[in-house]
């Protein structure tokens, strides 16, 4: 097996570059954390891929009966188990989920209740 490609080695030159850097136990958080940043991107993608191909979606808005308020149509946030109560209180409190961490909603609840 010969490295003819000057391709090879650069790809070969980066894996040991990053084992230097950041260690062998690093490597398994650094892939975990790429797949995570890839599955936000395919999800935003399949979102964007959707808003264009129905554009109504965007341009209708949804009134309130009892306030008159115009607001946007509403998207359900994926729950992981056991989390739907915090999730339930945050809406409950007016606070926006979407796009948020367990730990960053936890946050803004207990900073909407000090206030």
């Amino acid at each position: 097996m010969a490295f003819e490609d000057p391709m090879q080695w650069v790809i070969i030159g980066v894996v040991v570059l990053v084992i230097f850097l950041w260690g062998p136990q690093k490597i398994p958080d650094l892939a975990r954390s790429l797949g995570r940043a890839k599955k936000e991107f395919d999800q935003a993608k399949k979102e964007v891929d959707g808003a264009m191909s129905n554009p109504q979606t965007l341009l209708t808005p949804s009134t309130s009966s009892s306030s008159g308020v115009v607001s946007a149509p509403v998207k359900p946030v994926e729950v992981a188990n056991g989390d739907e109560t915090l999730v339930n209180t945050a809406r409950q409190l007016g606070i926006v989920t979407e796009g948020k961490t367990r730990e960053q909603i936890s946050q803004e609840i207990l900073a909407k209740a000090k206030s």
